[in-house]
This record gives structure tokens, sequence and C-alpha cells, in this order.
């Protein structure tokens, strides 16, 4: 039976209607789905943790490559219906909650997930900032225009920063709507993050790294003299880092903001 037969017929079934505020969109591609799991490079002793596993189209998949999968499913009404559709085996751990309070594990792990397009960012900081081990690596499904900014460093973000101190990100595909139940408005990406063994600096110099990026992002239309300038000492912190005060946030590199911020912990 093909994949879209599948769900639809599972979602039919179980008079399954989808929540839309949940930013739930099932994949129904087998092409993309098994593109996901070879792009995560998973290997028999790893441990996946999946966020927003639906009713387990990914799931299955991950449980048949990987050691122990984790899935983080905050809407309680799929928890039965995921057990009934991966057959609930017994290396698959569920919890039904909030995968940006559900804490990440301490020992190695991957994440891999088609998550909500509306919790990219918070999640994306609760996997580096906010767990005690980052993981290995990211393999996530998203919205396509959030992927190409995260990996646009000519023209970088807050995001864009965030995620190149800790890893490298790589646009693999695009996903149409079609790819999807029901389709979302907008076209996907497969994004994969391949993490630093640890970020490229220390917990003190990356909290002021977002204190600056972040007051330089407010404005991000106006020169660095107009907003970190501002700051105490902020014209002599953009002249010790050799930053041309006139530049503008979006084209300060990693490296630099990296600079920066040791100047204002010295």
């Amino acid at each position: 039976m093909e994949l879209a037969q599948e769900v639809h017929g599972f979602c039919k079934t179980h008079r399954l209607q989808l929540n839309k505020d949940l930013g739930q969109h099932f994949l129904i591609d087998q092409a993309v789905l098994e593109s996901i799991v070879e792009t995560a490079d998973i290997r028999p002793q790893d441990c996946i943790v999946e966020i927003g596993s639906g009713i387990g189209v990914l799931t299955r998949e991950l449980l048949k490559a990987a050691k122990h999968v984790t899935a983080i499913e905050i809407d309680t009404k799929l928890i039965p219906l995921l057990n009934a559709f991966t057959h609930a085996p017994h290396h698959l751990t569920l919890i039904n909650g909030n995968a940006l309070q559900v804490p990440f594990p301490t020992d190695p792990y991957k994440v891999v997930a088609n998550i909500p397009y509306h919790i990219t960012s918070p999640l994306l900081r609760h996997a580096f900032l906010e767990s005690k081990q980052p993981p290995q690596s990211l393999t996530l499904l998203m919205q396509k225009e959030v992927a190409e900014k995260i990996c646009d460093t000519e023209h970088a973000g807050l995001l864009t920063i965030l995620v190149h101190l800790f890893g490298t990100p790589h646009t693999i595909c695009t996903v149409p709507p079609a790819s999807f139940l029901p389709p979302p408005q907008v076209d996907s990406a497969v994004l994969y993050i391949e993490c630093f063994p640890a970020p490229l600096t220390s917990p003190e110099i990356l909290q002021q790294i977002f204190t600056l990026a972040k007051h330089a992002f407010s404005q991000k239309r106006k020169m660095l003299r107009n907003t970190v300038g501002t700051l105490p000492h902020g014209m002599a912190l953009l002249h010790k880092a050799c930053i041309d005060p006139t530049r503008r946030p979006q084209t300060v590199t990693v490296q630099e903001w990296i600079e920066l911020a040791k100047y204002t912990v010295h």
C-alpha cells in the first residue's frame, strides 16, 4: 500500500481531524521520508529524539534504523493512534508533552523531526542553549524560507548566528505542499545540521553574543554605530574587534560576533 493511501485510510478509520493550530501536517511522500532517514545517517547504536510525531509516519521509519526513539507529541488524542500506527515496539518511548519544555537526553542523541513550523526558533534555542547536551545532529523538515535563512551567512539573522555557533547547516531538498496531509500553504525543505563536538565558544561568550546581537537586530536596518555603538563602550568594542561601525548586523560573521563578545567580558 502506498504511504499516502495508508495515511489517508488510517485517519479516516480513526475519524481524525487535524489541529491546524498545532501545525499538524502529516508527511505522505515516501521519497521524502526515505530522504530524511538517509540524511540523518542513523546508526544501529543511535538514540533519536523526534518532535511532533503525529500518528508516527516518520517514527515508524526511525524505529527500523535506531537503537531507541523518543517521540514527543503534544496532542494527547494522537498518543493511542501513534501506538497503533507504530505497533508500540519496546525501543519506543512516547512522551505526551511540549517539546520546548521536555528535557533532552544527557547521553548522545540525534534529533529527527517533521516540526511544526511555528516552533522552529524556540526549538533550536531549546536544543542548543537550554539542553545539558546539544544533539549530535538535527535533521528537520521545516519551512523552506526559514531553512534558507539559516544557511544564508551573507544576510544573517539571529537564527543563522545561533545555528552556526553549534554546527554547519545544509539544505538537502525542497518538499512541495502536496507531500503533506493536509498540504501547507508554503514549500518545505529538509535541513541537516551537523553539530560540532562543542560550541565555538564558552557559555559566557554565547550569552554576550546574543545580548549584543538582539540589540543590533532589534533595528537591523540601522548601522552598528546606531545600535551596538549606543551601548556603554559600544564604539570602543567595535573598534577593538575591528568591525566597521557603518556595517549592518546581517553582515557580521559568527567569528566577528565572538570577537566582539570577548571584549565585553574582559
